[in-house]
C-alpha cells in the first residue's frame, strides 16, 4: 500500500484544527487536516439540544470572522458555532479531510518522520499537531453500580428532557453544564437533585460588562497554571436564555434540591459529603472576589461604568444547605436516571510516542512537546488559561505555526 506523505498532519477538524490550518496556510506551510467524523463533530453530537455558547458572541469566536445573524452580545446556538467553523474552514481554503480516524500514530525506523495509521491509509508526516481538544473520553465514575437499574448517561450524551426516563433525576456535578442541565430538567417539571462542589461562580455580568471582558481586563486570560489545584477549576456560568449568573441559592427556591459531593453507594443508597454548605460559601466567595477586583480596576483606571451596590445581595441559605442531604435511597425519592457532569480524560491511547509523563498527560511547553516535529493544541492550560477557548486557541495556534515555520527555516539553512 502507497504512503501518502505530507510536511504537516494536523489530526482533529474542530476549533483547534480549523485555527491551526489557517495559521499553516499564512506561513506558506503545506499540510493537511484529518477529521474522524464532520468538522465540530463534537459540537454537532455531544452537546444538548438547547447548548448555547457561554461567552457572548463578540468574545467566543475568531478575530477575524463575526457569527452570521447572531447579537454580538448574544450567545450563539450549537448549531450557529458549527455554521462558524465550516464558514471559516471555507473562508480559508482550509484541506480538511473529514471522515479519516488516526488508529495509531509512531515514529518511522529512522526517526525523521511520523507514521499515521488511518482508516484510510497510511500519512507519512515531518510535523504532526495534535488538535483533538480536552473533551476526549467522558467521566462515568463506578459508583452507582448499573445492576440498579438507574439510567445513567454523561452530560456529552444528554439531549433534552424526554430523552431520560419519566422520574426524578440525580445531575451530578455543578460546572456549566450540570447546572445548565439540572436547570432545563427542573423546568421541564422535572424533580431534580443537583450535587455541587467546589466551583467558581462568576457573576455573567457586571457595571455593564460581561464576565469575559473582566477576565481580559484583570489579566485573568494570561493566567498560567501554577498549581495542581488550579489545572481543573468547575466554572459555573451561563449562556442559557440570554445568559445569567448562576445562583444555586435561587436554583433551591424554586425547587431544586442541592446536595454535597457524592462519594459512596450501598444498598441502594447514595452518600454525600457535608460540603455542601462549605462549597457554596467557597462559589460566593471567588464571586465577590470578582467584584472586588473589578471595583478596584474602575476605580484605578478611572472608568465610567454604573456602580451596581445589588449585585452583592446575597441571599440567606435554603433548607437543604443548613440541613444537608447526606444519604438518598433513590427508589424511594423516585431517581430514575443519573446525569453524570463528571468532566472528561483525555485519550492518547493511539498515540505511541515517548511523549507522556507518569500520569500519561502529554509533556510540552506551550504546546511545543520534547519530541522535536510533534505539537498539542487546544488542551486546558497549554500555553494559560484562554487556551481551550475559541479565541485562545487560535493565539495557541498562531504560536505553533511560527515554531513550524522557524524550524523548518533553521533546518534548510547551510552549516
Amino acid at each position: 500500500m502507497s504512503v501518502e506523505k505530507v510536511e504537516t498532519l494536523v489530526i482533529g477538524g474542530g476549533q483547534a484544527g480549523v485555527a491551526m490550518s489557517e495559521h499553516l496556510g499564512k506561513s506558506g506551510l503545506s499540510h493537511l487536516v484529518v477529521e474522524r467524523n464532520r468538522i465540530a463533530e463534537r459540537w454537532r453530537s455531544e452537546r444538548w439540544d438547547s447548548l448555547v455558547a457561554n461567552g457572548p458572541a463578540w468574545h467566543d469566536r475568531f478575530p477575524n470572522l463575526t457569527f452570521e445573524g447572531v447579537d454580538p452580545d448574544g450567545f450563539a446556538s450549537k448549531q450557529k458555532i458549527v455554521e462558524y467553523f465550516e464558514a471559516y474552514a471555507i473562508k480559508n481554503n482550509s484541506p480538511i479531510r473529514c471522515g479519516v480516524n488516526v488508529e495509531k500514530l509512531t515514529k518511522n525506523t529512522d526517526g525523521s518522520a511520523f507514521l499515521a495509521e488511518t482508516s484510510s491509509g497510511t500519512i507519512e508526516a515531518k510535523n504532526v499537531v495534535v488538535a483533538t481538544g480536552p473533551f476526549q473520553k467522558p467521566i462515568i465514575p463506578s459508583l452507582v453500580p448499573p445492576s440498579t437499574g438507574i439510567e445513567q448517561i454523561h452530560s456529552s450524551a444528554y439531549r433534552n428532557p424526554d430523552q431520560l426516563k419519566q422520574g426524578a433525576v440525580l445531575v451530578i456535578g455543578a460546572g456549566s453544564s450540570g447546572a445548565q442541565i439540572a436547570e432545563e430538567l427542573m423546568n421541564a417539571g422535572r424533580k431534580v437533585y443537583l450535587a455541587v462542589g467546589p466551583h467558581d461562580r462568576p457573576p455573567r455580568k457586571y457595571r455593564g460588562r460581561d464576565f469575559v471582558w473582566w477576565l481580559g481586563a484583570l489579566g485573568m486570560w494570561d493566567m498560567r497554571t501554577c498549581s495542581p489545584s488550579m489545572e481543573h477549576v468547575t466554572i459555573s456560568v451561563s449562556g442559557a436564555n440570554g445568559g445569567h449568573t448562576i445562583d444555586f441559592r435561587r436554583l433551591a427556591s424554586q425547587g431544586m434540591t442541592l446536595v454535597g459531593r457524592a462519594e459512596g453507594w450501598e444498598n441502594g443508597r447514595i452518600r454525600f459529603a457535608p460540603d455542601l454548605a462549605k462549597n457554596i460559601a467557597g462559589g460566593d466567595a471567588n464571586y465577590i472576589a470578582m467584584l472586588d477586583a473589578a471595583d478596584a480596576y474602575i476605580e484605578k483606571e478611572k472608568l465610567d461604568l454604573p456602580e451596581e451596590p445589588e449585585a452583592r445581595n446575597i441571599g440567606p441559605d435554603p433548607d437543604c444547605v443548613t440541613n444537608p442531604i447526606l444519604e438518598l435511597d433513590l427508589k424511594e425519592v423516585g431517581i430514575t436516571s443519573i446525569v453524570w457532569a463528571t468532566g472528561y480524560a483525555l485519550d492518547f491511547d493511539w498515540l505511541e510516542v515517548d511523549v507522556f509523563n507518569e500520569a500519561g498527560e502529554p509533556v510540552h511547553d506551550c504546546g511545543v512537546s520534547e519530541v522535536p516535529g510533534l505539537y498539542f493544541l487546544g488542551l486546558a492550560w497549554l500555553s494559560r488559561r484562554a487556551s481551550p477557548f475559541i479565541w485562545g486557541v487560535w493565539h495557541d495556534a498562531k504560536h505553533l505555526a511560527q515554531h513550524i515555520a522557524t524550524q523548518r527555516t533553521s533546518v534548510s539553512q547551510p552549516d
